[in-house]
């Protein structure tokens, strides 16, 4: 058919619709040269032991395989890790030839507990960190010792800087606050919680004093977006400028069990970096939870 006989048949508006289209396709295409977005996330593991049936959350092989699995499919960049045994403990599902993993150097105080509701198995210990994907660049900071409040038991923070090809770089800090204050001030274990708060606070306004912005991931275990918590009063407070804070999960409610719609793991973005937020995402588990968290990540322009 000739380009004469086939415009006639196509017509005006048909032809008409197959340009806008083309032009559609034309604009859509990506820019080869923006760098990609930069997906974070935070994953509390439960108990995540070095070998198989041990700790409170005793796993088989096949555990640990499904775990991996479900590290696929929430698809990011880096990991804020919470209780993981040790880094080995962290490499049977971050495996060594595609992640960087790093944990907190804290020894413990070496006391073990029974677990509840396991006679006779005794809690592992549990630690802070990150899995970093091969190829990212970053720089291990000093662990942020001051969460622990003297108490070889309480978790330190993980902090690192990342540096993304192309991307501006950005300081992260992986964290596991004290359980059993997840909102209001009388709970037994509140005061603990409330001596950590400060800590925390420290650390992010000297991080909005400098130049890079900021992210915390991690087990808050406090609903911070409970209206007028007074933690997240005292951290949301402006002061310095950029401890504008945000929490990547807006008005969006926990799925990941019915029994608790608000979240305790949290992605906290100073102002500089939640002017690069896309998109929040909570990864619900497609069979049986293979953890009491769901993994909750970031995705992050860098452009």
């Amino acid at each position: 058919m000739t380009s004469a006989v086939l415009l006639r048949a196509l017509g005006r508006s048909s032809l008409a619709l197959a340009l806008s289209a083309l032009a559609g396709c034309v604009s859509l295409a990506p820019d080869e040269g923006a760098p990609a977005p930069l997906v974070l996330a935070s994953f509390n593991m439960e108990h995540l032991a070095v070998r198989d049936g041990e700790g409170c959350r005793p796993r088989s092989e096949a555990d640990y395989a499904a775990l991996r699995g479900y590290v696929d499919r929430v698809g990011a960049d880096v990991f804020a890790l919470q209780e993981v045994e040790s880094a080995e403990a962290a490499r049977r599902v971050f495996t060594p030839d595609a992640w960087v993993v790093v944990v907190e150097t804290r020894a413990g105080s070496g006391r073990s507990a029974e677990c509840r509701g396991l006679a006779g198995r005794t809690l592992t210990d549990q630690r802070t960190g990150f899995a970093v994907r091969r190829g990212l660049d970053f720089e291990r900071l000093p662990d942020v010792t001051a969460l622990q409040l003297g108490d070889a038991d309480l978790r330190s923070g993980v902090d690192l800087v990342l540096r993304p090809a192309g991307g501006p770089e950005l300081r992260l800090l992986s964290v596991h606050l004290k359980s059993g204050c997840s909102s209001g001030q009388t709970q037994p274990a509140c005061p603990v919680f409330f001596e950590q708060a400060p800590q925390l606070e420290a650390w992010i306004d000297a991080r909005a004093r400098e130049t890079r912005p900021f992210v915390v991931l991690g087990d808050f275990n406090r609903r911070l977006a409970l209206a007028g918590d007074p933690v997240w009063t005292d951290w949301d407070d402006g002061d310095p400028a950029e401890a504008d804070l945000t929490l990547a999960a807006g008005d969006q409610k926990a799925r990941c069990n019915p029994r608790y719609p608000e979240f305790i793991d949290h992605i906290v973005l100073d102002r500089r970096a939640s002017q690069r937020l896309e998109q929040f995402d909570e990864t619900v588990f497609e069979g049986p939870a293979l953890s009491d968290h769901c993994a909750i990540s970031v995705r992050l322009r860098m452009d």
